[in-house]
């Protein structure tokens, strides 16, 4: 009401001999109004950055970093492949309008290719394979591996993973290597203070929290293994290779190599033939994919099943997602293994 009444005030006057005392009253009550109206509406801050993840177990990791100044927004959902995925009109105002976005490579998230070329040069695009930073390892070939080839523990599979520069020879599923986990914390936060550096150090005391719980998991993990490790299965496609040579499990082949080609009859002679050779003790399927072909490798061979899933399709996206991925992983192997 003050300030009604002082704008009020400057409606012009009719009397010449007060005019000068009223145009010096408009004056000051004009600004005493814009203080107050300042005061009640206060300028808009800069907004948090926007966050666009490929995929849930990066979403995750990029959640935990964020936690208590802003929310990621996760493109993949439930058991959408990101092999095959289709992008959202939603998704795409995501991307266009992102200060920053998180993805393995188009080795993995193949949809991603053609619109992370029209971002304006002002987004961030961070992509993990190509880090010097994190363990990154060449893909294998064939349905059946030999069994020295994992026959590597802790530290001691560095050597096989060189940093590669041609993309192409990378294996895309690094997050299932907790350490590379711990890493990709540390590359989100950096980016994210450069972004936005108001909370950089909120940003990195989140990594350094993350970094721990991820210490304190890969232990949790190594415990839950160490009965099991020495014993062989079969995976449904090739995409454990990190989490099998950071904890040295001893899978011995995959029925397929992306999950989404269909194996040849000479593949599946190969790998149901390596089941019996091995005494492999499980065939492990996936939650994305029919599981007729893993029926179809074990049969007459005595191996059972479990189920092993690299991208958490059943689990709530959030912070806890990446950290429940790799436990259950490995809780699902001690399950079927040791059965």
């Amino acid at each position: 009401m003050i300030i009604l009444q002082l704008l009020d005030e400057c409606l012009p006057l009719r009397y010449e001999n007060v005019m000068l005392l009223h145009n010096m009253f408009c004056t000051v009550g004009r600004f005493f109004g814009i203080f107050l109206l300042a005061l009640i509406y206060p300028l808009p801050t800069q907004a948090d950055p926007k966050v666009v993840v490929s995929i849930k177990p990066l979403h995750s990791i990029v959640a935990m970093v964020m936690n208590g100044i802003g929310e990621p927004h996760l493109l993949l959902e439930g058991t959408a492949s990101p092999h095959r995925h289709a992008l959202k009109p939603s998704d795409a105002r995501a991307i266009s309008s992102a200060n920053l976005v998180v993805w393995v490579g188009p080795m993995i998230e193949g949809f991603l290719v053609r619109p992370l070329k029209s971002v304006s040069s002002e987004t961030r695009v961070l992509a993990l394979v190509r880090e010097a930073s994190l363990v990154r390892l060449a893909p294998r070939s064939g349905g059946a591996w030999e069994e020295d080839a994992h026959d590597h523990h802790g530290d001691e599979h560095k050597k096989d993973a060189h940093a590669h520069d041609d993309v192409d020879q990378v294996d895309g599923h690094l997050w299932l290597d907790p350490r590379n986990g711990r890493a990709i914390a540390v590359l989100v936060a950096e980016e994210l203070a450069r972004i936005d550096p108001k909370n950089a150090d909120a940003y990195r005391v989140n990594a350094d929290r993350a970094v721990g719980q991820l210490k304190i998991l890969e232990d949790e993990i190594r415990r839950t293994l160490a009965t099991v490790s020495k014993v062989p299965y079969v995976v449904f496609h090739d995409a454990y290779q990190y989490f099998e040579k950071r904890f040295g499990t001893s899978a011995v082949g995959s029925i397929t190599v992306d999950g989404h080609s269909t194996p040849s009859v000479r593949r599946l002679r190969e790998v149901r033939g390596k089941i019996r050779t091995t005494g492999a003790a499980c065939v492990f399927v996936e939650p994305q994919f029919p599981p007729k072909l893993a029926d179809t490798v074990r049969e007459g061979t005595g191996a059972g099943v479990g189920t092993l899933d690299p991208l958490g399709a059943n689990l709530p996206a959030g912070p806890g997602a990446y950290r429940a991925l790799l436990s259950e992983l490995a809780t699902n192997l001690n399950r079927c293994l040791s059965g």
